[in-house]
């Protein structure tokens, strides 16, 4: 099992990456820095009687945190602006959760809409190679280096659509059409999974997108 999140292929995610790793460093200092006092108060029985304020104790133990707060806020705020800041779109995908399966339509493409549905491979069915419970009969095909919008919504119960690597994991809620941005830099295939407990066979709605370059991509969408 990984307790670490997965390689980022998408700008968002890798500063998700970062701002992770950005934080655990002052997690640490400040960790760190709390347990050698409490160790220090407690073993050495330092106390003083007579003294009962410390201004400039109080105005340091209010400013340093202050500060750091201030230094974890900036950058989470350009991250959480980055992700919410709408582009124009290469491509917009609409994504229909079921029970238990996904469902696809490409709106936009010169050749007409184009929809599928997208149902997890069974074990008996894989193929050598093949991920189980994360492969499925129609994968998302979607072209690299280019702007993807993602509308999403719910046809029964709550969903979540949810793929790591890209840094996306949006609600997919029936009546409700929420909307997500995503990009990837490079060709590959990515796996994700409904991260919403919609029911009995929640853990058998894997996600899975194809990433491929544009040209290629304008060949299969005008097969």
């Amino acid at each position: 099992m990984a307790y670490w999140f997965q390689d980022g292929s998408s700008p968002a995610m890798e500063q998700t990456i970062f701002f992770h790793d950005y934080v655990m460093i002052f997690l640490v200092v400040v960790l760190s820095l709390v347990l050698y006092l409490s160790f220090w108060a407690v073993y050495l029985s330092y106390t003083s009687r007579s003294l009962m304020v410390n201004h400039q104790l109080e105005v340091a133990w209010t400013l340093i945190p202050g500060g750091i707060l201030f230094f974890l806020a900036v950058p989470s705020l350009n991250l959480l602006y980055s992700s919410d800041n709408l582009l124009d779109p290469s491509v917009t995908l609409k994504v229909v959760g079921h029970q238990w399966f996904w469902s696809y339509s490409y709106s936009d493409l010169p050749k007409g809409p184009l929809s599928y549905d997208s149902y997890m491979v069974p074990s008996s069915d894989l193929s050598s190679g093949e991920f189980r419970l994360l492969e499925v009969d129609n994968r998302i095909v979607l072209p690299s280096s280019s702007n993807i919008r993602a509308l999403v919504t719910g046809a029964d119960v709550i969903h979540s659509w949810s793929v790591p690597s890209l840094g996306v994991k949006i609600d997919a809620i029936p009546g409700r059409l929420n909307s997500v941005e995503f990009f990837s830099k490079m060709v590959g295939v990515y796996y994700g999974q409904c991260s919403e407990i919609c029911g009995a066979n929640h853990s058998f709605m894997p996600i899975c997108v194809e990433f491929i370059l544009p040209q290629f991509f304008m060949e299969w969408v005008s097969f």
